[in-house]
């Protein structure tokens, strides 16, 4: 049941935002951005399912703080009773809550537990490295590539070819984005040169921790292409708020190439697979 409600609303999601630019914040937005992973659907359904239990709660003890202040008021009642034990209510009160944690507790615990057990061993590990404010990301393959991504600085949108500020939004693009294949197991070490960090990419349902000496591993697999956008999740310092994190997911093919033309020429790989990416979406765009 909870895999269809799931696929369910990743369809319904999918439907209503379309594939062209995947999903990145919005100004007034209250939810989730829409899910590109599998991982993320099961916390969109988890969030989904633990508001059954909070909103009966809180309107319940909404009530029962209504009844109270009005029933019991000195004017209404002007003798209060002096019972001082009523085992009914305290068997309700007592057995009530934990079922409800029981509800919440054990599929909360499979969440976890999953959110630390990839399913199939990772085809792609992927360093990423926090510094004050930006980040080194170096590819664990033959002849490693290695660069920085930081926030794109407002005077060199037309020279990166992204003046496009609905596909490339202020404070959230950057100069390189991490490349990715869709649909591939992506392992992602995460560390630090100088304070906490937090790699975290809403989309992917992923946020870990970037801690100077210490190497954490998170991991995720998108299936639909797209560029994601994310943010460190640490105060960090003064700059914390200009620290963007953008991954871009492409076909394995696109993926091969730009790999190959990045170990030689990074800025010319990006602005290859930019057009090519580009080009995709107003041939799709046109079709519908």
């Amino acid at each position: 049941m909870r895999k269809f409600l799931a696929s369910t609303g990743a369809a319904a999601t999918f439907l209503a935002c379309g594939s062209a630019y995947a999903d990145q914040p919005r100004p007034w937005e209250t939810g989730f951005q829409a899910p590109a992973t599998d991982m993320m659907r099961q916390i969109e359904w988890f969030g989904n399912y633990t508001m059954w239990f909070i909103i009966p709660v809180t309107v319940l003890v909404l009530f029962l703080l209504i009844y109270c202040i009005i029933k019991f008021r000195a004017s209404a009642n002007p003798t209060p009773s002096k019972t001082s034990h009523n085992t009914l209510i305290e068997v309700i009160w007592t057995v009530g809550p934990v079922v409800i944690l029981l509800c919440l507790a054990i599929p909360s615990f499979t969440l976890l537990t999953a959110q630390y057990t990839p399913p199939e061993e990772a085809k792609l590990t992927v360093k990423a490295t926090g510094n004050q404010w930006n980040w080194d990301y170096e590819y664990q393959t033959d002849n490693t590539l290695a660069f920085n991504s930081a926030i794109l600085q407002d005077g060199d949108r037309a020279k990166a070819g992204k003046e496009d500020r609905a596909v490339y939004p202020r404070l959230l693009a950057v100069d390189n984005e991490l490349v990715v294949p869709v649909n591939t197991m992506t392992r992602v070490l995460v560390t630090a040169t100088d304070v906490i960090h937090s790699f975290a990419m809403p989309s992917f349902g992923i946020k870990i921790d970037a801690i100077p000496g210490r190497t954490n591993e998170t991991w995720f697999k998108a299936d639909r292409e797209g560029l994601y956008y994310g943010q460190c999740s640490q105060l960090c310092g003064k700059d914390h708020a200009f620290m963007p994190i953008a991954i871009r997911v492409v076909s394995d093919t696109q993926f091969k190439t730009w790999l190959a033309a990045a170990k030689t020429d990074l800025p010319g790989a990006n602005k290859t697979l930019m057009a090519e990416v580009d080009g995709q979406n107003k041939v799709a765009a046109a079709g519908n």
